[in-house]
């Protein structure tokens, strides 16, 4: 199950992806990690599709990521007499803390953090932005507010505050049930929604105990100002681009993209690009031109993962959607420009020992034309320094460690492979060349570069690196 492309997919499961036939045959596509949604997924359904995951897991004998994505706070409007009211732009609108039925004029807010964080002349949108307000008057009972933009409104529709910081955990109690229940069956990454600083991340951090790594979902506007802040605690970061339209102009929204992008690769850190990626393609089996050009321009940036939600989930063709994905990422991969925007974009290594080796790593892998570079990885740095160097050669990670090679099948470029730590340095050269031929990455009588951490085993220790020829022995061992 080689890919032939550096970056990853991964694909969310749903009603259309929750048959084990069908995981099968996403993962057969080129699916490297599966989403799960708890905004729509009961725990147990959840402990199945992981069930069915580890066992086509097992069949194939391939790692796979399994990211559980929490719902957040979910902020939403109280209820309308006979359903809807229809607000006009230049009204007066307020939102209060009665919570008898709304109309024209007033609506029921549930939310007292609200009420007591919003200023005058801030923007409030309701419905996905399709109902825009502003504040004209504050207290901790009601926000009187002028309709900027009107429409319908109907019951429970979503409220987002895009200029105000909100006194709210990015963990609500549903989130934490969900996290525990998500911990408990084993999963790899947990994506936090709605995150606006970074004590949300080292909030979720807390609970987790190293059990999964952390990915911050930046989508609120908030959460971008303090890009740097929550890069130094967070694992990966996904670009939601959904709900960042939503609380920003969406002609900010590529710019930011490629901040989030570039931002990500300097720290070395996982960045995974998200919705509406082939939206099309829910219901058409080839995308548009545009959404070709969007999952391209990536891919180009070197976004380590592209993610498909409802074309996956409930969408008419989610097989179809993944080939999509993968023919594109192959085709842009092979492009002459990828490596041009790769190598421009490279960051210079961090002043640690280790950086250091991976960046030289690189260097000499490209220069002498090396078959592969093979990292023997228990907790999964290795695989992640070399991999933030977007090395021309491909990259097998080595580890004792299931959990993280699995985390590692999200990362640009990171072939897993799970196997008993070396013995010594002799056995590690070894089985690493065996390894490289089996899996297709080495010819006998072609060199690898193998870098590791000595004393084996310890973790986040990469300080050793050499050559190696992978020899006819070593092909014919495994005839």
């Amino acid at each position: 199950m080689r890919r032939l492309r550096r970056t990853k997919i991964v694909a969310t499961l749903g009603p259309a992806s929750s048959e084990r036939a069908v995981i099968a045959r996403l993962f057969e596509a080129g699916v490297d990690v599966f989403r799960i949604n708890m905004s729509h997924t009961p725990h147990d359904r959840m402990r199945d599709l992981i069930g069915m995951i580890r066992d086509i897991e097992k069949e194939y004998g391939r790692p796979i990521g399994i990211l559980v994505d929490l719902q957040g706070p979910k902020l939403r409007l109280g209820t309308f007499t006979g359903g809807s009211a229809m607000v006009k732009k230049g009204d007066t609108f307020t939102l209060d803390s009665d919570p008898t039925p709304g109309d024209a004029a007033r609506v029921y807010l549930p939310h007292p953090e609200i009420l007591q964080a919003a200023g005058p002349n801030q923007t409030l949108l309701l419905d996905d932005g399709k109902v825009r307000l502003t504040t004209i008057e504050t207290s901790r009972q009601k926000l009187v507010t002028r309709v900027e933009v009107g429409g319908k409104l109907s019951d429970r529709k979503g409220v987002s505050l895009p200029e105000t910081i909100l006194p709210l955990s990015a963990l609500v109690e549903k989130d934490r049930s969900d996290l525990e229940a998500a911990l408990n069956a084993g999963i790899d990454w947990l994506a936090l929604s709605f995150i606006q600083r970074p004590e949300d991340i080292a909030e979720a951090k807390k609970i987790t105990r190293g059990r999964a790594a952390i990915m911050a979902k930046i989508e609120k506007p908030q959460a971008v100002t303090r890009l740097d802040d929550i890069m130094d605690v967070t694992d990966a970061l996904m670009v939601a681009r959904g709900d960042l339209g939503v609380e920003l102009p969406l002609e900010k929204v590529p710019g930011i993209q490629k901040q989030i992008t570039r931002a990500a690769r300097r720290a070395g850190k996982p960045v995974v690009v998200a919705t509406q990626m082939l939206e099309s393609m829910i219901s058409s089996p080839v995308p548009t031109r545009a959404e070709v050009s969007d999952v391209a321009t990536a891919i180009f940036e070197g976004a380590d993962a592209v993610m498909l939600s409802a074309e996956s989930a409930a969408g008419q063709y989610p097989v179809e959607a993944v080939m999509t994905m993968n023919r594109i990422a192959e085709e842009v991969e092979g492009d002459p420009t990828y490596r041009t925007i790769l190598a421009a974009q490279r960051a210079e290594p961090e002043p640690t020992g280790a950086d250091a080796i991976a960046a030289a790593t690189r260097q000499i892998a490209e220069t002498l034309d090396l078959s592969a570079i093979i990292c023997w990885t228990s907790s999964g740095s290795t695989g992640l320094r070399v991999a933030r160097e977007r090395p021309e050669p491909p990259i097998v990670a080595i580890s004792p460690n299931v959990a993280s090679a699995r985390k590692l099948s999200l990362v640009w470029g990171v072939h897993c492979v799970v196997a008993e730590d070396a013995h010594d340095q002799d056995d590690m050269v070894e089985r690493a060349c065996r390894i490289a031929f089996t899996d297709g990455f080495a010819k006998a009588g072609r060199r690898v570069i193998i870098v590791a951490g000595v004393p084996l085993g310890t973790p986040g220790a990469t300080n050793m690196l050499r050559i190696a020829f992978v020899g006819a022995d070593q092909a014919a061992g495994e005839d």
